[in-house]
């Protein structure tokens, strides 16, 4: 039995034993890579010169663009180097921290889209009382707490995850310094306390998650009640988005958390990871930028701006 303080680093396994298939997937992770980063900082670049929009939606949208492309930053780009230099080792500390910044993006992005949900409930359900209640020192205070307790939560799992005792090959298949995968790894039940962690960061996203479905609940019922049909679909624009979000980004990390966990694991196992991993922070820019009509003028105003300044 080796205390975790002996152990240099791990080797993360990657897609594929064959080079050429594993620059083939590097090659897409990057191309996924790219499409998130351009989307996302288009998306806060926005937000923040176009005065248009400037309402607690959008600065809400700004600092989830900010989650998501640190959200992918902490796994894809290692990955991708890790397949062009045909090497998978991590360090010890490394991994630390990526476990860390990984665990704090993915529990902040939950809670952001939590009090976004409950930004759209004051907006559609409340909007008399909309500018009183979601004032500029809410929506400050919304962000705080939501990358506190981001903060708390990696904290929490990374410190339980890596003061167990690691024996074995220390080899995690995963292209990532998963917690599942590093827990198999475990010489003993140590792990019992990691899990008690576990439990309870899923047992908070889930009230999360009834959370925000309660709200939808009244956000519709209120819609619904609008007489004109030019108000109910301008409501439905608003929030959409962002319900189709919650819904990628719960659906796939509910998926991978609930798939059996096999000793061996498939192209597929990989995959499933990628769903929660990747594609959430590449398609939200997508979701928020097609269903969002102001989104996408204020997109299309920059376009111009620098196809003027270009031409100029």
């Amino acid at each position: 039995m080796a205390n975790f303080t002996t152990i240099s680093g791990f080797l993360l396994m990657g897609f594929s034993g064959k080079p050429e298939l594993e620059i083939l997937f590097a090659t897409l992770f990057l191309v996924l890579y790219i499409v998130a980063l351009v989307g996302n900082v288009l998306i806060i670049t926005t937000t923040s010169v176009d005065h248009s929009l400037s309402s607690p939606m959008y600065f809400f949208l700004k600092h989830l663009s900010l989650l998501d492309l640190c959200y992918i930053s902490v796994t894809v780009p290692r990955s991708i180097c890790n397949s062009f230099m045909h090497s998978g080792y991590i360090s010890l500390w490394e991994c630390i921290l990526q476990c860390f910044a990984f665990t704090l993006c993915g529990c902040a992005e939950m809670a952001m889209l939590t009090v976004m949900s409950y930004d759209r409930y004051v907006a559609i359900c409340l909007p008399l009382r909309y500018e009183v209640i979601m004032d500029g020192s809410t929506c400050v205070h919304g962000v705080l707490a939501v990358w506190v307790s981001g903060s708390l939560a990696g904290v929490m799992h990374t410190a339980a995850t890596f003061s167990i005792h690691f024996c074995g090959a220390n080899i995690i298949h995963q292209f990532f310094c998963d917690v599942p995968q590093l827990l198999k790894l475990s010489c003993s039940n140590e792990y019992v306390g990691e899990l008690g962690v576990s439990g309870f960061l899923s047992l908070v996203a889930f009230m999360c998650f009834i959370s925000i479905g309660v709200t939808y609940i009244h956000i519709f019922s209120t819609v619904l009640r609008i007489p004109s049909a030019e108000g109910r679909a301008r409501a439905f624009s608003t929030c959409l988005p962002h319900l189709s979000v919650v819904i990628l980004f719960v659906s796939t990390s509910v998926f991978d958390f609930l798939k059996p966990h096999s000793e061996s694991p498939t192209v597929l196992d990989f995959l499933l990871t990628v769903f929660y991993t990747v594609l959430p922070p590449t398609l939200n820019p997508i979701i928020y930028s097609l269903r969002n009509k102001a989104m996408k003028a204020a997109l299309r105003k920059i376009f111009e701006r620098r196809k003027d300044f270009l031409f100029f």
